[in-house]
């Protein structure tokens, strides 16, 4: 018989330390909200106004964790459940070292939501998990001994994902020369590499160099921020 396979939150830390911390349960269900925000322009004479695409919003997943520790007695030895829903619970909490939440990830399987995106979308978008920070967390608690003890407890915990500048840029691999792109140097960029990934033409690194008034093409500082004009007709 195939072994259940648990699902788990990975919590990341400032310091690189990470958490695992197991469900109890698998969740019977989640979902997923992704969103696009357009912009109308509103030209006189036409039936509808033109739509802009304006970027992509946060998408957000929502998880319900349920926990349980009558077996383990219902009396006076009867454990709390909050043993289990703290460490979960803590995952909204600011970091002392990093100053905010730490980050989470959503791991459970390798056939996750968004794991086999279509070619078209460039590859490097598809994804084995899910990560962000903690938006909210809902507690609800349903069972008590006769203490007062929590004994059951279902917990609604909202992700807001989180990537980074660079992991945006790398996965979106937005290079079509008609558009005005924005790059961030890495360590070995040149100005005829850069030319070559956007226009697919070495040569064309003076339009790059031009538009970001460099004076020097052999000195570009990792970290810059370049704006890559639209290839010339």
């Amino acid at each position: 018989m195939e072994q259940l396979q648990k699902g788990s939150l990975i919590a990341t830390f400032s310091t690189g330390n990470m958490d695992i911390l197991d469900f109890q349960y698998n969740p019977t269900e989640f979902g997923l909200e992704k969103s696009v925000q357009t912009q109308e322009i509103n030209i006189p004479g036409l039936d509808t106004p033109l739509l802009q695409f304006v970027r992509g919003q946060d998408e957000k997943l929502t998880l319900e964790l349920f926990f349980d520790t009558t077996d383990n007695g219902m009396g006076t030895t009867a454990s709390s459940v909050t043993e289990l829903t703290d460490p979960f619970y803590a995952l909204a909490k600011i970091e002392p070292g990093g100053h905010t939440p730490p980050l989470v990830s959503f791991l459970w399987n390798s056939k996750f939501p968004g794991s086999h995106l279509p070619d078209w979308t460039g590859g490097s978008q598809s994804r084995p998990d899910f990560t962000g920070v903690i938006e909210s967390i809902r507690q609800k608690f349903s069972l008590f001994n006769s203490q007062g003890v929590p004994l059951r407890a279902t917990l609604t915990i909202v992700i807001k994902e989180y990537k980074t500048l660079q992991d945006q840029m790398r996965q979106l691999n937005l290079t079509s020369p008609d558009r005005t792109h924005s790059h961030v140097v890495r360590t070995g960029d040149t100005l005829s590499g850069i030319s070559s990934t956007y226009y697919h033409k070495p040569g064309d690194w003076r339009a790059i160099a031009d538009a970001n008034e460099i004076e020097d093409p052999r000195r570009l500082a990792p970290g810059t921020f370049l704006t890559i004009p639209p290839a010339s007709l």
